[in-house]
């Protein structure tokens, strides 16, 4: 390969893989490994009828506002531009109102899927079950407050 020819694009076994090792010492908010939870946003993603570049966005989603990876590995990455914009989309930025975030992510083609996957597996009743009644209960209201903004359905399991 040339310094001019364009490098291979990640395949999905290596976005899962980097992701999956990104967020290694990562748990949810109920103790679980949270590859659990990238791994049904993107089977989530995958039964809806995602494609390839939303698949991958799907596993990484998490990764720059969790800081497993930074915004600068995200943009050298080898992934796709629609890929990146889908990422950064769904990256919500600290103090940003819930209004911005829904507005961003419905004018990134592709993005509102993977939201969709995101939001349908934070909002699965089993999942919220483990937690504390408080916890659960202020995020099933913040859940259900993203799903009207982003003009979706009642939450439904994944």
């Amino acid at each position: 390969m040339t310094d001019n020819e364009p490098r291979p694009l990640l395949t999905l076994t290596e976005v899962e893989a980097l992701a999956r090792n990104a967020h290694a010492a990562h748990t949810d908010k109920a103790g679980r490994p949270y590859a659990e939870h990238l791994r049904a946003v993107a089977e989530g993603v995958r039964a809806r009828g995602g494609d390839e570049d939303q698949i991958a966005a799907a596993w990484l989603h998490d990764s720059v506002e969790d800081d497993a990876l930074s915004e600068g590995w995200l943009r050298e990455a080898a992934l796709s531009a629609r890929t990146k914009a889908i990422v950064l989309a769904v990256t919500k930025r600290p103090d940003e109102p819930p209004q911005a975030y829904a507005t961003r992510i419905l004018a990134t083609p592709g993005a509102l899927l993977v939201k969709q996957s995101d939001l349908a597996h934070n909002a699965d009743p089993q999942r919220l079950s483990a937690l504390a009644p408080e916890t659960r209960k202020r995020l099933t209201e913040k859940y259900k407050n993203m799903h009207e903004l982003l003009g979706l359905q009642n939450p439904k399991r994944p």
